[in-house]
């Protein structure tokens, strides 16, 4: 009723009260956005790095530190969703799903439910409170260790929030020394972040990508399939991987890994996982960069494989009678 007699008001009006009422309401936005908090400190450019993730934040003038939506999706690992103001949606759907709810304290739900708006650098933002992360974390793992536990599609965010949680603590309890003491206004800027960056080093190997995203967006152009932001790659692109990656670096080098993923992981591990930092992922990521090449230079599959079989062939599954035996020497997975 208030909407139909809004717009029977405003054909009653002259033009030039319509006018009149347009600015009215545009001054009225424009002292609500003035009122906002802004951000003293942060930029888009100067997020907080855990790894290789990005995490935009920023400390108001209200001596508040948020992070921004999105960067609490990038710091769980969780797909925006359909969210429009940054990735509030998606945040909100997740907290309220039948495993995560009962955990969730009323401070989390608040903070959900009431983003904060601010001004920053680029403009009008929408972010929480910092103090979400741990929050969200706590409730997430509350949630796996209930007797229901969680879905399949929620597993791997428990255990960046297991990993996030225990990097929180080590950094806390560092940056609360260097309070008493004193040492924090002696420390390197980054220095805390670097402690972060150190702490999930190990842990965070399982989760960086390895593969570029040009390596799927050109797979799928030459296979002819719709690479879709939300898709999960059918089955037979690792088998694709498999056959244009591992079986081309070494000798036994593909069974090695899924000798060692099934020996100290589970079926669901990446292969990437288990590769040696100094020779095993070097190896990978020089042999994908001649992959993806060939693959920007080629508009079929076959031809770009024929072409892939003369630079780097397969190994075959056992050695011949002319090959060099310390080239089948167990690999350095």
């Amino acid at each position: 009723m208030q909407s139909l007699g809004g717009k029977a008001r405003a054909k009653s009006l002259t033009p030039e009260q319509r006018s009149e009422s347009a600015r009215n309401a545009a001054l009225a936005r424009h002292d609500r956005d003035t009122n906002l908090p802004k951000a003293t400190h942060g930029s888009p450019d100067h997020p907080l790095r855990i790894g290789s993730m990005e995490i935009p934040c920023y400390v108001l003038d209200n001596g508040k530190r948020v992070i921004t939506q999105s960067g609490v999706l990038v710091a769980l690992d969780m797909s925006p969703g359909t969210a429009t103001k940054g990735g509030g949606d998606r945040i909100g759907n997740f907290v309220n799903t039948k495993s995560i709810k009962p955990f969730a304290s009323s401070v989390l739900l608040e903070m959900i439910t009431e983003p904060i708006k601010f001004r920053a650098q680029a403009g009008m933002a929408y972010g929480y409170d910092a103090t979400i992360l741990p929050e969200l974390c706590e409730a997430v793992l509350k949630a796996r260790n209930s007797e229901k536990g969680l879905n399949y599609q929620q597993r791997h965010i428990a255990e960046q929030a297991e990993m996030l949680l225990m990097a929180f603590a080590k950094v806390g309890i560092i940056a609360l020394v260097d309070e008493a003491t004193g040492f924090q206004y002696d420390r390197p800027r980054r220095d805390l972040e670097d402690q972060l960056k150190k702490f999930l080093s190990e842990s965070l190997r399982q989760w960086v990508r390895t593969f570029p995203a040009d390596y799927f967006k050109h797979l799928c152009r030459l296979r002819g399939v719709e690479l879709r932001p939300d898709m999960k790659l059918p089955q037979y692109f690792g088998i694709l991987t498999n056959n244009l990656i591992y079986r081309r670096i070494a000798p036994g080098l593909l069974k090695k890994l899924k000798e060692r993923r099934l020996e100290k992981g589970s079926p669901s591990n990446k292969l990437t996982q288990w590769l040696s930092e100094d020779v095993g992922t070097r190896a990978v990521l020089v042999h994908l960069g001649t992959v993806v090449g060939l693959m920007k230079i080629n508009s079929d599959f076959k031809t770009f494989q024929r072409q892939l079989d003369q630079i780097a062939p397969i190994y075959p599954e056992t050695p011949g009678l002319f090959d060099n035996p310390s080239d089948w020497e167990e690999p350095a997975a």
